[in-house]
Order: C-alpha cells, then sequence, then structure tokens
C-alpha cells in the first residue's frame, strides 16, 4: 500500500477557484463521452484510464469530473450511480482544507470496480505507478456494488483518502506511525472527524457506535483505540485542529532525506517512529501530556514489548521543540473544602492531582465556590488547562467555574470563565486554552455550580505551559 504525496502554492490556488468550474458529464451504455467542456477546461481528464498496478488491468470510464474530483467506473459498474460525483468532492475539499493541498492538481482520481478487487488502496501523485496523481481505488466483489451510497460504501473510500492524508501530509511521503497505529486505527478517528466536518450528523454516530466497541490486539490484547486514545484525545484536546497539527510537528521535527521518483525529487520520513515518540509528538499536538491516557490506552510496553516510557524520555530529548509542559505536579495543592477523610483519602483533594484518570476528588454538599488552588515555586505562564470528569454521577460534575492567577495568594486575576459546561463522558478530559501571557505562582479553580448534584466530584485538573 503506497501513500505519497506533494504540497504546492499553485495547488492551493486552484483549489479556490473549484466551486467555479466544475463539469459534468455522463457516459451512455456504450461508454461513449458525452462532455460539457468551457474553455476553462483546457486539459480535461482522460475519457479512458487503463489500469497499470498490482493485478488491476481493467480499462476505466470517466464518469465526471471537476476541479475537486474525477470520477472512473470500469466497465462493470452501474452508469447509474451518481453518488460518488458528490460524496468524493465534499470529502477531497474538506481533507484539504484542514491538512493542506495534495499537489498541484486539485483533483481526487477515484476508481471504482465491480464484481472484482475486493477492498481498496490508495496512491498519490508521488507515486509513478498510478501516474502521478491523488488516487483510491476501491472494489468489490459484488457485481452490484455501490448502489447504496451509504454504509459501507462511503466508509470504504473515506478510510482510502485518510491513507493519502497519513502519507502525504504536508508535502512530505511516508507514514512514520504507521507500523503503530497499522492499516486502520489512523482512520477511525480521520473519519469520524469528516463525517462531523460534513455535517453527516447520522454517520457521526453510526461511526462512534461501530468503533467504540472495536478492539485491536496491538500494542496488546483487547485495545480499544478508537475508545481510550483517538476518541478522547480528539474530544478533549482541540479535535480537528490536534488532528493537523500531529502532521504539522512531524513535518517540522521528524527525520527526513531527499528521494526521487524518476520524475521529481521530494522530502521523505527516512524511518519509523517509535511508541515513545508517537505520544510525544500527540502530546505535542494536543498541548498536553497525554502519558497518562497513552499507559490507560496501551499499557506501558509497545508491539515489541519495549517499555516506551523509557523511549518517550529519550523522546523529549531528541525532539526538545515539541512543546506541552505540564507543570501541575510542582505545585502544592489546598483546597477550602476537603473530602471527609482529609487530602490523602481515597477521594480526598491530592486525588485531583495525581495525574491518574481513574481516581477523583469528591466532597460531599460542598458551599459555592469550592477552591482548590496551587502554589508553585517559582511563576509560570499558564496556556491551557484540563479538567477530567469523575467515574460516575455526570450532576456531579463542574458546570461554571473561574480560574484564577495571583503572585501573593491574596490578589487575584481573572485568566478564564466557564459556565454551563458538561462532560457527556466518564472520566471526559476536556482542553481549555485560555489567552495568558502573565506568570503567576498561584493559580486557583473556583467552581461555584455543579450540574446539579449538591455534590462535587473530579478526577483530575492539569495545568500546562503551551
Amino acid at each position: 500500500m503506497k501513500k505519497i504525496g506533494y504540497l504546492s502554492v499553485a495547488a492551493a490556488l486552484l483549489w479556490l477557484l473549484a466551486f467555479a468550474c466544475s463539469k459534468r458529464f455522463t457516459t451512455d451504455s456504450t461508454n461513449t463521452l458525452a462532455r460539457n467542456v468551457t474553455p476553462l477546461d483546457a486539459a480535461p481528464p482522460p475519457a479512458t484510464w487503463k489500469e497499470h498496478w498490482f493485478e488491476h488491468n481493467q480499462l476505466l470510464y470517466l464518469r465526471f469530473y471537476d476541479t475537486s474530483d474525477a470520477i472512473y467506473f470500469d466497465n462493470d459498474v452501474d452508469t447509474t450511480i451518481h453518488w460518488p460525483e458528490a460524496y468524493m468532492g465534499q470529502v477531497w475539499d474538506y481533507t484539504k482544507s484542514i491538512y493542506g493541498s495534495f499537489g498541484s492538481d486539485t483533483k481526487l482520481w477515484a476508481i471504482f470496480h465491480a464484481g472484482k478487487y475486493s477492498g481498496g488502496h490508495p496512491s498519490t501523485y508521488f507515486d509513478t505507478s498510478h501516474d502521478l496523481r491523488n488516487v483510491i481505488d476501491v472494489g468489490s466483489s459484488d457485481p452490484e456494488a455501490w448502489t447504496a451510497g451509504t454504509g459501507n460504501d462511503i466508509d470504504l473510500v473515506t478510510h482510502e483518502v485518510g491513507h493519502i492524508v497519513e502519507g502525504a501530509s504536508k508535502c512530505i511521503h511516508n507514514s512514520p506511525a504507521f507500523a503503530i497505529w497499522h492499516d486502520s486505527k489512523w482512520m477511525e478517528i480521520y473519519q469520524y472527524d469528516v463525517y462531523a466536518g460534513l455535517g453527516r450528523s447520522a454517520d457521526v454516530t453510526r461511526w462512534y457506535n461501530l468503533k467504540v466497541p472495536t478492539t485491536d490486539d496491538f500494542p496488546r490484547a483487547g485495545t480499544h483505540w478508537f475508545r481510550d486514545w483517538f476518541y478522547p484525545l480528539y474530544n478533549g484536546f482541540g479535535k480537528t485542529a490536534t488532528l493537523n497539527k500531529f502532521f504539522s510537528l512531524l513535518a517540522q521535527y521528524f527525520p527526513k532525506h531527499t528521494v526521487s521518483n524518476g520524475v521529481f525529487s521530494y522530502p521523505e520520513y527516512t524511518r519509523s517512529m517509535n511508541m515513545g515518540e508517537f505520544v510525544h509528538f500527540w502530546s505535542g499536538a494536543a498541548g498536553a501530556d497525554l502519558k497518562q491516557l497513552a499507559l490507560q490506552a496501551f499499557g506501558n510496553l509497545d508491539e515489541s514489548g519495549n517499555d516506551w516510557t523509557v523511549q518517550l524520555t529519550q523522546a523529549k530529548t531528541d525532539f526538545p521543540n515539541i512543546k506541552y509542559t505540564d507543570f501541575t505536579a510542582q505545585g502544592t495543592l489546598s483546597v477550602n473544602e476537603e473530602n471527609s477523610g482529609g487530602a490523602s483519602a481515597t477521594e480526598g483533594s491530592l486525588k485531583l492531582i495525581d495525574n491518574s484518570y481513574t481516581t477523583k476528588f469528591f466532597h460531599g454538599g460542598f458551599v459555592s465556590p469550592l477552591e482548590a488552588t496551587l502554589h508553585f515555586p517559582s511563576s509560570h505562564v499558564l496556556g491551557s488547562y484540563t479538567i477530567t470528569s469523575g467515574n460516575d454521577a455526570a450532576d456531579r460534575d463542574p458546570k461554571n467555574w473561574q480560574v484564577l492567577g495571583s503572585n501573593n495568594g491574596s490578589t487575584w486575576f481573572v485568566l478564564d470563565t466557564r459556565t454551563n459546561q458538561s462532560f457527556p463522558l466518564r472520566n471526559q478530559t476536556i482542553q481549555y486554552r485560555i489567552s495568558n501571557t502573565t506568570a503567576y505562582t498561584y493559580y486557583k479553580l473556583s467552581v461555584s455550580a455543579t450540574n446539579g448534584s449538591p455534590d462535587f466530584q473530579a478526577s483530575e485538573w492539569r495545568l500546562t505551559e503551551y
């Protein structure tokens, strides 16, 4: 499976013309081309395209094109199928709006087969085997395939576009994380985001329900990649922007060299990343230390049995520009209302900063405001913070609060105010970024209301410089 790509200023300019230059045409039963061509179509896609890769050797017929996509069917695909014309363009345009263009050709070239080539594969225009085009090539053993345009039909084609993203973002060839997330784990969160970005709420719900129970045997048996890693990371730490930032950080900092495909030269990643680097780069993308989330999702061993926490320590040395400094542990915590068992109790206040998402601070019958204060030996600039909900009783979650800063413990400045907040999931972490450039030695979380209960609980409160 080859996945490659390229980025140019020309591509971005061409993309702006996408909606002004749309062209549509169909073919009749003999595959004779019936075009609607204007002067803007100086070089329309070829009417036919002969496959010459892997076991594929079909003659393909152009069914539709515009500046977003070119759709090709083999001779066995039902020519009354039209859903790919709009859908593939929507997916490709959304993808480019998030991750950038993939070469000077604005189009995605989508090939459909029926009765053969079950499954699919991608390629991008770095690859001469697919004629230097961004391609998805999908097939089905069913001769009546692709008639629905729902469910697995859109899942398969969207999946293959996701491979173009992972292997070609930011004009760099290869996917350093592929050996860790394998064929489909990145695609699961990519597809969730695409469906959300396109406003396909029914598909968002369908996909979520499909992937939450899914388990894999890597890096350990029973791993819930979507439920325990990608969805919490996505939903709690910046969503679409965090997905894109991961690839931006790779392009900036991960080792690469220049190679040639015989037509032009391009940058390519030189190696795969290890699990510690994977956690380090995702932490940088999220702007928060994801070590604990990764430990809960994966355990401490990579797929080869190596302790990735050791790799993570090395990754911080090897890639020092990946920043997400969590300074919570440097502070001393005090609260104005304590658990009945004391700060060190099973649900005492110290559980609020123990860097574990499975413990919590609980206080029964709190009086507003409940205040948790961290005092640091030196000042820090707070750039973001996270709050993690408790394990039960969503009505105990904080609803309204402020975060304040001080340099003397008596004069306080409001840095962030949140109202009507909710945590749909248990032990769910949500990140809150703030506009603050001042360093303080004290930070306070002041909770004025829960979501209905007279009791308060929270699993974690973490402070990060970035």
